[in-house]
């Protein structure tokens, strides 16, 4: 009788997700936005920190500052292109 009730039970939730759609896609934006911003916030001190001993490293430290938020707009184009299918 109990191996009927789990086959029921499995049958019935096989196919729904876990989390829907849009909330994963949220959930991936969020993740990758919190690591960019980790991440950026030891690059930014750095940055700052070589930009006050030497003027021609404000190149350098702004590339380096804006690297990890590429992430989040490469996890941008992942959602929309695939909830756009």
């Amino acid at each position: 009788m109990s191996s009927a009730l789990l086959q029921a039970f499995v049958g019935s939730t096989a196919a729904a997700p876990a989390i829907p759609p849009l909330a994963a896609a949220a959930l991936a934006v969020g993740l990758a936005a919190i690591g960019a911003g980790y991440a950026e916030r030891g690059i930014g001190a750095a940055a700052v920190g070589a930009i006050a001993e030497d003027d021609s490293m404000f190149g350098r430290g702004l590339i380096l500052t804006v690297l990890p938020e590429t992430i989040v707009i490469l996890a941008l184009v992942v959602v929309f292109l695939t909830l756009g299918q």
